[in-house]
Parts: C-alpha cells; structure tokens; sequence
C-alpha cells in the first residue's frame, strides 16, 4: 500500500488575504485558486516551496460554526509543522515580514524549532530536524 497526505484543509477568514499572507509572508506557492461556481467559492491551494507534496487548502468559512474555528483548529495546540533546511533563514526572513513568533527558538535532540501564529493565530512549528531524524 502507498499512502500520503495530499492536502491540509485550512479554515480562514477571507481568501485573498490569507493567500497574501501565506504567499508574499511565507514564501509558499500558490498551486490553485479556481471560482467553483456550483458550490460558490473558491478552490485556493498553497504549499511551501520545496520537494513536499502535501499542500493546505485555503477553506473560507461559512456560518459562524465554521469561524468559530479560525485560528483554532487543533484547541491551542501547535497544529502546522513546517519543515525547513535552514531554520535560522527562514526564521529570520519570517521575523523580518512581521511573522509573530510565541516561542522562541530552541535546540532539541530532535533538531531546532520555535512556533510561530499565523495571521489568525493557529499555531505552527518551524522546524528543521536533526539528520539521524529526517
């Protein structure tokens, strides 16, 4: 059997502003961003620049169950984990475009991580892991 993520379902506020958020803040591609007319909303798609296949569908909510959870998805826990080769480069280009670290960097056996909220305060994990844990 071969099995992978394909896509993250993200919960957001408003499309454009989170697709300029992830793309001209984070660095990621922007992959799709198609009008389904049928359902009428959108099918926005961004990952992170890379050999990773696993990329988050930019979800805008609809009703106030869905907004209730914007920036909450996983209760207060870290909920993204994003993996990078050069952590200190990114995390410094992170805190130059105004990313809002809530942990700062430390350095485990696992490799080094700080956390960081996105624009509407879900939490993530920039990360570049030890060799022996890739």
């Amino acid at each position: 059997m071969n099995q992978s993520l394909a896509h993250i379902s993200l919960v957001v506020r408003d499309y454009d502003e989170a697709i300029h958020y992830y793309v001209d803040t984070l660095g990621f591609e922007l992959i799709d961003n198609t009008y389904q007319p049928e359902q009428e909303k959108r099918w926005v798609v961004v990952r992170p620049k890379g050999d990773g296949n696993c990329s988050l569908v930019l979800a805008e909510a609809r009703g106030d169950i869905q907004s209730d959870f914007i920036g909450n998805q996983a209760g207060g826990r870290v909920f993204l984990f994003l993996r990078t080769d050069d952590f200190w480069r990114d995390y410094n280009r992170y805190k130059e475009n105004g990313v809002i670290f809530v942990r700062e960097p430390k350095t485990a056996d696992y490799g080094t991580v700080a956390v960081f909220q996105d624009l509407y305060g879900t939490l993530w994990d920039l990360v570049e892991f030890s060799a022996d844990r890739a």
